[in-house]
């Protein structure tokens, strides 16, 4: 039966890829990002996310079967801060209520293995608390200092949306309602926000240094999509606060035979 999805960060990379294969499919995709899609709001302000509810809310007619959140952005600077993290939660509790009535509820989110990288202490326990003001505050410090230090917070948003997943996953608002939630974190993928790394066979083979990828290497956002539409299918049924790291090997050569 055709199922009815929302995607932020839509328009290009891996939500475009994904909005191409499940309407390819046969589904419905409410799509989100900052233009050019069914539905325009910036996630990185409060108003932003508060507007992305209410226009899915109309144009689902209040019904939803999954919440993909995979919009994100990879620069050194506190919009990261705000979009990444607060974003990416405010997408999936704003939406929750909207997959009550299906009989298939899903939700995911997007994820990094740039998650396995050291991150800022003072930035991760802000975002764990939930303190926006202090968050974006130390986002600020971090986007001011030397190169090294301000890129972190890609890092560091990402550890802690995979923490939040782990954290939410098996309460009574999400697995206790029937709803699976989890993650995927990529490794290098080919989309504009990674044109720098992948740019040029020097930039791949510097990236490659740094993020191993012995199986395939460097992939296409499709990839990633064929994994994100099995998580939000009626197939996955009991997966619950996984982070399923999809980079061809970079998780297995980093943490070896650690499983978390």
């Amino acid at each position: 039966m055709p199922r009815t999805y929302v995607i932020t960060g839509a328009a290009s990379g891996i939500g475009k890829a994904t909005t191409d294969l499940l309407v390819e499919r046969g589904h419905r995709v409410i799509g989100v990002d900052l233009a050019g899609t069914d539905v325009n709001v910036d996630l990185s302000t409060p108003q932003g996310r508060a507007e992305l509810v209410e226009r899915v809310r109309e144009l689902s007619g209040g019904t939803i079967d999954a919440i993909i959140a995979n919009a994100g952005l990879a620069t050194p600077t506190a919009k990261t801060v705000a979009v990444n993290y607060f974003g990416a939660v405010a997408t999936l509790e704003g939406l929750r209520p909207l997959l009550a009535g299906s009989s298939a509820p899903r939700a995911v989110a997007t994820v990094s293995m740039a998650s396995l990288f050291p991150g800022d202490d003072a930035l991760l326990q802000a975002l764990l608390a939930g303190d926006e003001a202090a968050a974006m505050a130390r986002g600020a410090e971090l986007e001011s200092s030397a190169p090294e230090v301000a890129n972190q917070i890609y890092a560091t948003t990402k550890a802690a949306l995979s923490r939040w997943i782990r954290r939410n996953a098996a309460t009574p608002e999400w697995a206790g309602a029937g709803i699976p939630l989890n993650a995927i974190a990529p490794g290098v993928v080919v989309t504009p926000m990674t044109a720098q790394y992948t740019g040029t066979e020097e930039a791949r083979k510097a990236i490659l240094e740094m993020v191993p990828m012995p199986l395939g290497g460097i992939f296409e956002p499709r990839d990633a999509a064929y994994l994100l539409a099995w998580l939000t299918s009626e197939e996955n049924a009991h997966l619950c606060g996984q982070v399923v790291f999809i980079d061809g090997g970079s998780d297995v050569v980093i943490r070896g035979d650690s499983t978390w």
